[in-house]
């Protein structure tokens, strides 16, 4: 098992314990081959959900321009409700995770079609 696999079994394990769903596997595995070396540096596979800027930027970076998202407050309201199910006193929001959870809340799954 190579490292991205491990890092994908993680982020499965956090979807399960702490969000409470079940994952789809190929969908998560997207996500985090989107994600890219991210994975891998201890500072950016998370994302400081106490930051507003890096709430603009997942916003903007990832939201917009990924999932080619109209901008609107319905946006930051997502990513809010997702860093809620993840959980505030969560430290380590994968950031993998968090745009798993994000696609799934916009349907935008064909985006990794």
């Amino acid at each position: 098992m190579g490292k991205r696999d491990e890092w994908i079994a993680k982020y499965a394990e956090d979807l399960k314990t702490k969000c409470g769903m079940t994952p789809d596997m190929d969908l998560l595995t997207k996500v985090t081959i989107g994600c890219g070396p991210a994975i891998y540096n201890a500072d950016a596979q998370t994302v400081a959900a106490n930051q507003e800027s890096e709430l603009e930027l997942v916003k903007t970076n990832f939201l917009m321009k990924k999932l080619g998202l109209p901008d609107g407050p319905n946006l930051m309201e997502a990513i809010h409700s997702v860093i809620e199910t993840y959980g505030k006193s969560e430290r380590n929001k994968y950031r993998a995770v968090v745009y798993y959870m994000l696609t799934k809340h916009f349907g935008k799954e064909a985006v990794y079609g």
